[in-house]
């Protein structure tokens, strides 16, 4: 079953999805491609919020994930709390179609 790990910084937030049993990584999301693909057609408001981008995140891997065939993933947090842009991605994941 593949991980989903998650990893953020001060200012980003970042997702994969890993096979660890190939050692693999089969897809991956960062709040880049958000922010690049809505820059010329949203306003400045609609792309506030860090809470927000990670949700986000969390639903364009869940919607590579559907592409790979990929259903179920196993959740990595990476060691931050269960809180916050963590549980954003996590939730917009769920929104998206996966099952943890």
């Amino acid at each position: 079953m593949p991980r989903l790990c998650v990893f953020r910084s001060n200012q980003h937030i970042y997702a994969q999805l890993i096979d660890d049993s190939k050692g693999k990584t089969l897809a991956s999301v960062n709040d880049f491609e958000l922010k690049k693909g809505k820059a010329k057609s949203a306003d400045k408001q609609e792309m506030s919020g860090k809470i927000k981008l990670a949700f986000e995140v969390g639903k364009l891997i869940a919607k590579k994930a559907g592409e790979n065939k990929i259903s179920k993933v196993v959740f990595d947090r990476g060691g931050f709390q269960y809180h916050g842009r963590v549980k954003a991605v996590a939730d917009g994941a769920r929104e998206g179609g996966l099952k943890f």
